[in-house]
């Protein structure tokens, strides 16, 4: 039975819902053509999870997650952060379980986007990385973004290794999605280590799916973008 903060926080999504916005966002999530959309803004959908965190519970957020309401799902990301980042060690071991146990659930970009690198990124910063290498062999796509995404947490800490292992094994895969997630992890190395990037660049830009390579020399100055862009895939 839904406790009522759970309800409480249903309705407040409901009660921002903008017909316009729900009208144009199937267009914008390409991935989500099955999906309810109530045209809630992501600064609304945050401010709504900083008033509930602490009222629900997991077996809660989780019903959340399961909804074909783009919004709810986008809720119980927020919330799961937020819980996350406020808990001590044992529990956002808990929180990180159960996260890779319903992961299945998530099933959009911004769904990965949001989360993951709120969650596994910051649990796995000094742990084994074992996880990543596996959902980055998934047969699902939003595993394998999970996997990429995560390490834009380690990036943040000077940490680039394992973003550029992933960045290998991806470079053959055929979803746009993920080389645009690739594209963007490459990026951010290349603000935190640039020559590790022109490296990486130099050894794979001939196989490196176009989006990916766009996105990764996005900062760099126009004749260097050109040179890479001529070398690398058609």
């Amino acid at each position: 039975m839904p406790s009522a903060s759970y309800k409480n926080a249903v309705d407040a999504l409901r009660r921002h819902a903008d017909p316009e916005k729900a009208a144009f966002y199937p267009s914008y999530f390409k991935n989500c053509s099955d999906d309810i959309f109530l045209g809630v803004t992501v600064p609304r959908t945050r401010a709504i999870a900083k008033e509930y965190w602490k009222l629900l519970s997991l077996a809660e957020v989780r019903t959340l997650m399961r909804s074909k309401i783009h919004e709810e799902r986008s809720l119980a990301n927020e919330i799961l952060c937020i819980q996350f980042k406020k808990s001590d060690e044992q529990q956002q071991k808990k929180i990180f379980e159960f996260y890779v146990r319903n992961r299945h659930f998530i099933r959009e970009w911004d769904g990965v986007d949001g989360s993951a690198p709120y969650i596994i990124g910051p649990y796995l910063l000094d742990r084994n990385k074992k996880l990543l290498y596996e959902l980055a062999r998934s047969s699902r796509l939003w595993d394998r973004r999970i996997a990429i995404v995560s390490t834009l947490w380690f990036i943040r800490a000077g940490r680039i290794s394992d973003t550029l292992r992933l960045a290998k094994m991806l470079l053959g895969d055929q979803e746009d999605l993920i080389h645009k997630a690739t594209g963007w992890a490459l990026r951010e190395v290349g603000k935190r280590d640039p020559a590790a990037l022109r490296k990486f660049l130099n050894m794979y830009c001939t196989k490196m799916p176009r989006t990916a390579l766009r996105y990764a020399i996005e900062r760099f100055p126009e004749q260097e973008r050109k040179k890479y862009l001529g070398r690398g895939r058609r």
